[in-house]
């Protein structure tokens, strides 16, 4: 191995061991530091509480609809409770803005400056349909922004995680702990990857897939369309559906530190959190698109 080659391993092997072991400081905590491993072991614990379920007959999964017509199951809300339990041990002082939990007012929740941003399973559909395609999302947020996001995909066996100026990776049962990155890209370009929801697929959706040049598609549930395009396996997620902030935080700090961006349809701003009305706006995930 030449002497190039040699910097370019020892660089990669530390960025990987320093995305596993690196720690958060959370500013005006009082010292607080949260290791990123420590969430990503908290979002795998999560999802063996979801498997456990994932395993029985679904008769057992004490399936609900909510006020808002969407799916609860058994596997929800215990994974919730793994998650809440853990975050309130680790970071007491740290409030907790969960799907599955009361949301606090406007008013208390203004005053926050970091806040827990939790789906404990993102995909409930998906788990019901028995497709595999469902994930924890857990993530930390400062002033409306993410720092730290964790997907975890149970069934999958992976957990992409983001760090605020570190960068985002990915932990296989098969492969360890990888870097990953989003591929750079032009609207120009022929036979670019869209990602599609598959529950969602709309008209709208359609016309906006109609002006790239041959494009391929790929359809996936919950929050893995992200993770296609933060590991470099996608160009382009556009959602003209709704969604709650929970669905979007932690995917959206992956694809970002994966040099990607999710922005706001209308302003082409990243989306932002901890709004008075937490339905997300319109967006599109984009990879690195150039502009040429």
């Amino acid at each position: 191995m030449n002497g190039v080659l040699c910097l370019f391993w020892l660089f990669e092997i530390c960025c990987v061991r320093f995305g596993m072991d690196s720690v958060y400081v959370v500013e005006g905590g009082g010292g607080v530091e949260i290791c990123i491993g420590d969430i990503v072991t908290l979002s795998e614990d999560a999802g063996k509480a979801i498997l456990k379920v994932y395993e029985q007959a679904d008769e057992n999964w004490d399936k609900q609809v909510k006020s808002d017509d969407s799916p609860l199951t058994r596997a929800d809300l215990d994974a919730n409770d793994v998650i809440c339990s853990k975050l309130k041990t680790l970071t007491p002082n740290i409030p907790i803005m969960s799907e599955e939990n009361k949301q606090d007012s406007f008013e208390e929740r203004s005053k926050w400056t970091y806040f827990w941003c939790v789906d404990p399973l993102d995909g409930t559909k998906e788990f019901i349909k028995r497709n595999g395609e469902f994930t924890v999302n857990i993530a930390l947020m400062k002033n409306g922004k993410g720092v730290i996001g964790v997907v975890h995909a149970p069934v999958l066996g992976e957990t992409f995680f983001g760090v605020d100026q570190i960068g985002s990776f990915v932990k296989s049962d098969k492969i360890g702990v990888e870097k990953i990155s989003v591929k750079e890209y032009s609207d120009s370009d022929s036979g670019l990857v869209l990602v599609c929801s598959r529950s969602h697929l709309d008209d709208k959706t359609k016309e906006f897939m109609s002006k790239f040049s041959d494009p391929k598609t790929i359809s996936m549930g919950s929050s893995l369309k992200f993770m296609l395009v933060a590991r470099g396996d996608a160009h382009v997620y556009p959602r003209f559906a709704p969604t709650m902030e929970w669905d979007t935080a932690a995917s959206q700090v992956v694809v970002e530190q994966a040099g990607g961006s999710v922005v706001n349809v209308e302003t082409n701003q990243p989306l932002t959190y901890n709004k008075e009305n937490l339905r997300n706006p319109f967006f599109i995930c984009y990879a690195n698109k150039s502009n040429n």
